[in-house]
């Protein structure tokens, strides 16, 4: 019997497949995104559309990063690449860009809000933060997690986003 591309070969391991409930690149993707916004944010005022502009192409710019890691690292030496394989990668690293459309979202709505820049920049990076948070708590609960653990894994995460605005907080002052 040929191998399929989920069976592994005689020579290869079986590839290391992520479930569609892996939230990994959610999480990065936030955390990608809080870090944007502190090194914009650093760089002084700009329009609130480059801010936008800005988190949303660097959430697809590392998105084909990875599907490229993806790709051509662990799994041209496991499989063959076809269409099927190529949008399965697509679809797994789609939560990096996700991760940055709410706190694009929350700089396009700031005006609405009466926030000037420097309120766009807290907004964003708490919107980042708090998705990175809410990523690795669903990610904990997916996997089936209890609800203490998954306080932990939010906690951790929470940490992790205080650090980068406690950057921001020093790079700017």
């Amino acid at each position: 019997m040929a191998p399929t591309e989920d069976a592994p070969t005689e020579d290869a391991p079986a590839p290391r497949r992520r479930s569609h409930a892996d939230y990994t690149g959610g999480v990065y993707g936030s955390m990608l995104a809080a870090s944007v916004v502190v090194g914009a944010g650093a760089l002084g005022e700009f329009p609130r559309v480059e801010l936008v502009l800005l988190l949303l192409l660097t959430g697809v710019a590392f998105w084909i990063a990875h599907v490229y890691a993806e790709l051509f690292g662990a799994r041209l030496a496991l499989q063959a690449l076809d269409r099927r394989t190529v949008l399965h990668v697509c679809r797994d690293e789609w939560p990096i860009v996700k991760a940055a459309v709410p706190p694009a979202a929350a700089v396009a709505v700031s005006p609405l809000l009466g926030l000037d820049v420097y309120g766009a920049f807290w907004l964003a990076l708490t919107v980042a933060v708090a998705g990175q948070v809410g990523w690795s708590m669903a990610a904990a609960r997916r996997a089936g997690a209890s609800w203490g653990l998954s306080a932990v894994a939010g906690t951790v995460n929470l940490l992790l986003g205080l650090v980068i605005i406690a950057f921001k907080l020093v790079v700017t002052h």
